[in-house]
């Protein structure tokens, strides 16, 4: 089961970070540079390409890896918490003998060996998938989809629509079912509607994909990838846009389930949502146009297409389970094809991986226990509450705001909540079901338990101590729901949290990251729920259309950044997150600042501390990313490429500028009137 729900997005999915650290630097007092000057590139101006001057040695020292898309220092600290940290955890585990049944240790052992176990994957073939594949022949109507569909969703198979669980955006203390648009395999609408070379190559080889797929499968289908190619694209083109789906109003449609039923009356609702025992008087609908021309496309397409359509989805879903031949294929579409990653991982490191995406939280328990000292929990709670002393005082500076809107931010930032590094209270994940020979029915005993955790919610008061990212995962997340601020351990390592490095690193890694966090609360959706998490309008009509004269300003600015040739960022998908690096990247100066208390530390390595607060920031984001990964990422991501995380708000800052003595004829400097400050 999947939320449709609106949720601020986390910090950046786009991963990729630091070297690796030995167990003695991290556990060493010794202060260290905590920016490593070789990753310069003298070469460039600062003031004319800062990330080019800051991350040009690194960039060249530093080629994306066979097995990556993109490689920088999210993905280096990934790779190290999971394949070497998770690794090593994993492979203690697998020496102990007689592990008690349902004990996360068992699970983690076993889960890991049935991964590993390539002989019984091959041997068992499509066994597995029978008992889906017989249901799915047998369907002779819009009805039996519907159930079939339903059943198959509890296991993470898509379909055209699907449910999801979480708060109520208009009463953010119980749970309620959201229903929304799903089904693309692309991922997004624009990919079944661009023009470009580079987009139809994509097409045509979602095709082949699809048709080399079924051949091996041995389904006797004519033409399936065209067929599915063509059904998608129909189904594409009833859907709102990435940037539709960011307002929450619009997406927040509350009706009974009877009214709900009659959106769609040929697609049994009320089957479909039995089969995944979902229960409701209530919910929220996504888009009710969508669901009134899904009915009628759905009439109008023939019972085969839409079998096959659902036996693809099923195939699709499970292809990394399968055997060899369907899992290098899956691997060669969606990772090479679709973002440029040329050689798959060993099965070992996809092992750990794998274990992590579906028994993360057991993992994070143990990962924590060996990797995240309590005292970083302390530290970090203190830097958190500088940024909310700083983004008060920035508040109270505001010359587009009321007063009496400003008292309502401050209320809503007073309320703030936050986490860091691991939930205070672990879930019990001992009744999944996990053997070492049975990789496939692992796979769906934890999609089974995950779906009924979800189901269980309906209606339910919501568990402001459950955390949405395991402890090891190398991301953060604001979630305006809870009004609360969430620092996994996995992200409070360097380059991002330096202990031993000094300050003006950590402000522009760590400080900048939690102001990043922070100003979500305050961006475009965030600034539209109130300090309790609902969705309610706590604003001015004056103010509010002076915060949107702002962002707009800002969406257009970005709009105007090519990435590719051919190939913009989507300065309205991306604004929540743009606004929320400027206004992390102001809130960690300012607190850097104030941390001196008017005295001056002396230069590291020939830069002052102004300086190394954006050298700072520059490491965090140094990364590299094939055209492939850059081309998807402009389509689907509400993150803007790492390069212009970098130079993207600096030119907006007259704090950077100053650091760099930048001219005002330079690259990277606006003139005072194209400058935007928001907060």
């Amino acid at each position: 089961m999947k939320s449709a729900a609106f949720r601020a997005a986390a910090l950046a999915l786009v991963v990729g970070l630091a070297a690796c650290k030995k167990e003695k630097e991290e556990t060493d007092t010794t202060k260290v540079p905590g920016f490593d000057v070789s990753s310069l590139d003298s070469t460039a101006r600062a003031c004319d390409d800062f990330d080019k001057y800051a991350n040009g040695g690194w960039k060249k020292n530093n080629p994306i890896p066979g097995t990556e898309s993109r490689w920088g220092a999210f993905g280096i600290l990934d790779k190290e918490n999971k394949e070497v940290r998770l690794k090593g955890i994993i492979e203690e585990i697998t020496k102990v003998q007689d592990r008690k049944k349902g004990t996360e240790e068992q699970q983690i052992a076993d889960y890991y060996q049935s991964f590993l176990d390539t002989a019984t994957v091959e041997k068992r073939a499509l066994e597995p998938l029978k008992p889906y594949l017989d249901k799915i022949n047998a369907i002779a109507s819009l009805k039996d989809l519907a159930s079939v569909a339903g059943e198959m969703q509890k296991v993470g198979v898509e379909s055209v629509t699907g449910f999801g669980v979480e708060g109520d955006l208009r009463n953010s203390k119980i749970n309620v079912l959201y229903q929304g648009q799903d089904g693309l395999s692309l991922g997004e609408r624009s990919y079944y509607e661009r023009a470009d070379s580079s987009t139809v190559k994509v097409r045509s080889e979602f095709v082949k994909h699809i048709d080399k797929m079924f051949s091996m499968a041995g389904f006797p289908e004519a033409n399936p990838g065209q067929t599915i190619l063509d059904f998608e694209t129909k189904v594409a083109r009833l859907q709102l846009t990435n940037v539709e789906l960011r307002d929450p109003v619009k997406t927040y449609n509350r009706m009974s389930f009877a009214d709900f039923e009659k959106l769609i009356p040929d697609f049994d609702q009320k089957t479909f949502a039995e089969k995944q025992d979902v229960k409701t008087d209530t919910l929220i609908v996504q888009n009710k146009p969508y669901l009134q021309n899904l009915n009628k496309l759905l009439k109008a397409t023939p019972i085969a297409t839409l079998k096959l359509y659902t036996k693809w989805q099923l195939l699709s879903r499970f292809a990394g389970y399968l055997p060899k031949q369907f899992d290098q294929e899956d691997f060669r579409f969606f990772a090479t094809v679709m973002r440029g990653t040329k050689q798959q991982k060993g099965r070992v490191e996809r092992a750990i991986r794998s274990t992590d995406g579906l028994l993360g939280m057991p993992l994070g328990k143990l990962f924590v226990k060996k990797y995240f000292p309590e005292e970083d929990k302390k530290k970090v709670s203190e830097m958190i509450e500088n940024v909310r002393t700083v983004y008060g005082e920035r508040i109270d500076k505001l010359t587009w705001m009321s007063d009496s809107t400003k008292a309502k931010a401050h209320k809503k930032l007073k309320a703030f909540t936050y986490k860091i590094g691991y939930p205070d209270k672990w879930k019990d994940y001992s009744s999944i079901e996990i053997a070492p020979d049975k990789l496939f029915e692992n796979v769906i005993s934890a999609s089974l338990y995950a779906h009924k955790e979800n189901v269980k919610k309906i209606g339910k008061e919501v568990d402001k101590k459950e955390w949405l990212m395991t402890p090891q995962t190398v991301n953060a997340y604001y979630n305006p729901l809870n009004n609360e601020v969430v620092f996994p351990a996995g992200i409070l390592q360097p380059p991002f949290y330096n202990r031993n490095a000094d300050d003006a690193i950590n402000y522009g890694g760590i400080i900048a990251v939690i102001g990043h966090e922070f100003t979500h609360g305050f961006d475009d959706q965030g600034s539209q729920f109130d300090d309790e998490g609902n969705l309610k309008n706590w604003w001015t009509a004056a103010d509010r259309t002076n915060f949107d004269k702002l962002t707009k300003r800002y969406i257009d600015y970005f709009s105007g950044i090519e990435a590719l040739p051919g190939f913009k960022i989507n300065g309205a998908l991306t604004i929540g997150e743009n606004v929320a690096d400027l206004g992390g990247l102001t809130l960690a100066y300012y607190a850097l600042e104030k941390s001196f208390n008017g005295k001056e530390p002396e230069p590291i390595d020939g830069f002052t501390w102004k300086q190394r607060f954006f050298l700072g920031w520059a490491q965090v984001w140094h990364m590299n990313t094939t055209d492939e990964a850059l081309r998807n990422q402009v389509q689907t991501d509400p993150h803007s490429p790492a390069r212009d995380r970098i130079n993207g708000p600096l030119p907006h800052l007259k704090e950077f500028q100053a650091a760099w003595s930048c001219g005002a004829g330079s690259k990277m400097v606006l003139p005072d009137s194209s400058r935007i400050v928001i907060w």
